[in-house]
């Protein structure tokens, strides 16, 4: 997995403060942003984030470039609406080598890890054959299975990151999403690191919400606001 932070709204604590500072102010968001001292972009930060008042968040985005995952990760983080996402197409980009993403509980057994090869092999074998047959990729592609890799570039505002964040970077996230997950945060958390200080599972925050279905481990506690 290779995850890059592409692109961010420039210094975005300052640009969500002055976003949210402007519903009480008699003067406009941009002459705020250069105005407000970092002791008072901090505090509106706090106020926000403390209320739960998190529309201003929306202001900054992140962008970023996602390769040598597979389409069970995909397949999941598309279900995450409020982003935009693009995917490298199986339909136009034609696969030139065997790559899969494999499971470490595969990995981790002989057996499995065989089995598992052989039905990679298998799904390799046929789709080059379907090509070399005059099928369309658009057609072969579907004997490709879900652990195909892929690449896919998306781009979330700061709420939407912190939401995704609370749900992937939980142990009951998925494996390969919640690698995903915290690898995001680390990238985030520089550019932004009073919003992201305790971003992640919400067990940072309190109490585990997931109850019966709890992993029942502790998750490192961040810093209090």
């Amino acid at each position: 997995m290779d995850v890059r932070l592409l692109n961010h709204t420039p210094d975005p604590e300052r640009a969500i403060a002055a976003a949210a500072r402007l519903c009480y102010a008699p003067v406009g968001a941009a002459e705020l942003l250069d105005a407000m001292s970092d002791d008072a972009v901090r505090k509106v930060l706090r106020t926000i984030l403390r209320s739960g008042h998190l529309s201003a968040l929306e202001h900054a985005s992140y962008t970023f470039a996602i390769d040598g995952v597979s389409r069970a990760l995909t397949h999941q983080l598309v279900r995450h609406r409020l982003a935009s996402y693009n995917q490298q197409s199986q339909r136009y980009v034609k696969a030139e080598r065997e790559a899969f993403v494999v499971p470490p509980t595969v990995l981790a057994d002989e057996c499995a890890s065989d089995a598992f090869d052989a039905a990679m092999r298998a799904a390799w074998e046929s789709y080059r054959s379907l090509l070399a047959a005059g099928i369309p990729a658009e057609d072969a592609r579907y004997v490709l299975p879900n652990a195909a890799e892929s690449k896919i570039v998306v781009t979330m505002n700061c709420r939407e990151l912190l939401h995704f964040l609370t749900l992937r970077c939980c142990k009951r996230a998925q494996w390969e999403i919640r690698e995903l997950a915290l690898t995001m945060l680390a990238l985030a958390e520089p550019t932004a690191p009073y919003i992201f200080m305790d971003a992640g599972a919400a067990c940072r925050r309190g109490p585990c919400p997931e109850g019966s279905m709890t992993c029942g481990e502790p998750y490192p506690k961040a810093p209090k606001r």
